[in-house]
């Protein structure tokens, strides 16, 4: 692990790291936030996954997590969104696959299965180098995300409730076997069998009886994707229909940017902070 940059913040340590990773074959980068609780004692992981074409750096600089990450004493990973640099054709062409959209599934079609590999890569690999390098629990873990990242928070969270005691999302894709953006990634990355789809998609899993800790959603009302992309109404009936809980908050006026997410991350570090602290 190569050490990119580590600066001061909020009495904690930002920080940018780097590694080859076994799993996507790739250099990959990764930021970790140590609150200042961690100087004395291990403390709660909060993981963050980050949206389409985004990389570690977005939800770092532009969310204002830390400030509230530092008072609940949590610490906060959040990793690259995609591999780079795989060498595949067309990887770079567009925004919504490729590079910076690895949709966090394990890509089963080739040639991205040599490499597309965020699934395995966010809940094997990445959590054993944190446990091992930092002062991070690993009995007391939560996932959040926002857009894509929260579609991959949701379906994480429903496959290993064990491992993560709480989740949240900003914006998720909630169904992405029945939107655009889900039909061209999954279609891409595991083929055109739509029932290898279900494996990642929220909705479905918990159809399928897949079950999380209470989960926190806010979406934004004046969402330009709200309607084709993220149909947070087809998560809210599959919920309600199983009976997993579900606090969907529709937020006036608010749109798809990191301004929408930083109004509001205080109440999830808050929310993930009442699972993991307790």
């Amino acid at each position: 692990m190569e050490i990119i940059s580590e600066q001061k913040c909020f009495g904690g340590i930002q920080g940018v790291y780097s590694h080859v990773s076994e799993t996507t074959n790739t250099p990959m980068r990764f930021a970790v936030y140590r609150p200042p609780a961690a100087e004395q004692d291990a403390v709660p992981v909060l993981w963050y996954l980050s949206g389409l074409t985004c990389t570690e750096e977005n939800f770092t600089v532009k969310a204002g997590a830390q400030r509230y990450a530092a008072t609940h004493g949590l610490m906060l990973i959040a990793p690259d969104t995609s591999p780079r640099g795989a060498g595949i054709d067309g990887e770079d062409d567009d925004y919504d696959f490729g590079t910076g959209a690895g949709f966090y599934v394990d890509a089963t079609e080739p040639p991205w299965n040599r490499h597309y590999r965020m699934y395995s890569y966010i809940t094997a690999e990445l959590p054993s180098l944190v446990l091992a390098r930092f002062p991070a629990r690993a009995d007391a873990q939560g996932i959040f995300g926002h857009s894509m990242g929260g579609h991959g928070a949701l379906t994480i969270a429903l496959k290993h409730p064990d491992t993560y005691r709480s989740v949240s999302a900003f914006a998720p894709i909630c169904a992405p076997s029945q939107v655009p953006w889900g039909h061209k990634a999954l279609g891409g990355y595991l083929g055109a069998d739509s029932d290898a789809w279900c494996d990642y998609d929220a909705t479905g899993l918990i159809a399928r009886g897949h079950r999380t800790a209470a989960i926190l959603v806010d979406q934004g009302s004046d969402d330009d994707f709200l309607d084709n992309q993220l149909r947070p109404d087809l998560l809210k009936t599959a919920c309600q229909q199983a009976g997993q809980s579900l606090e969907l908050r529709m937020q006036p006026g608010y749109d798809h940017s990191y301004y929408f997410i930083a109004s509001f991350i205080e109440d999830h570090i808050a929310h993930h902070s009442r699972f993991l602290n307790s």
